[in-house]
């Protein structure tokens, strides 16, 4: 988490929502990213969706089975269904999203029964850091 929260502090450095993520396999990182859709003119551009992208083209497998997703925010809707399409195996988020969070907060989208892939998640973890570049960056655009 400590990598996503660098990364978040890069998103911020270039004018975006800092949001930073990470796949990790087996203690090693595979992916990374961090919010970047202002600077690259695409909606789609999440934290999570670039560090999926990286880590799917580095196994050169689309299915991110048996991976961990490290991100300071938790997912929005479209991050979640991109992180169920990868079959990633649990999510382990810093600040909580009360108004889209889609990991327990708005939806439970990652663990929905309803789907053919749940997701393991953990919410919290160094929340109160996550939350506090998340706030500060918000404080200083009103």
């Amino acid at each position: 988490m400590r990598r996503a929260l660098d990364l978040a502090r890069h998103a911020e450095q270039a004018g975006e929502v800092p949001v930073g993520a990470v796949v990790v396999v087996n203690d090693e990182v595979i992916g990374e990213g961090w919010n970047q859709p202002i600077v690259s003119h695409d909606p789609t551009a999440h934290a999570e969706i670039v560090a999926l992208r990286a880590a799917a083209t580095r196994m050169k497998n689309y299915r991110l089975t048996d991976t961990t997703l490290y991100v300071t925010l938790e997912p929005c809707a479209m991050c979640a269904g991109a992180i169920v399409q990868a079959r990633v195996a649990r999510v382990v988020y810093g600040a909580a999203d009360p108004k889209a969070g889609a990991a327990g907060s708005v939806f439970n989208f990652l663990e929905s029964p309803s789907l053919n892939h749940r997701a393991q998640v953990m919410g919290g973890m160094l929340a109160e850091e996550c939350s506090a570049l998340l706030r500060k960056f918000f404080e200083a655009r009103r």
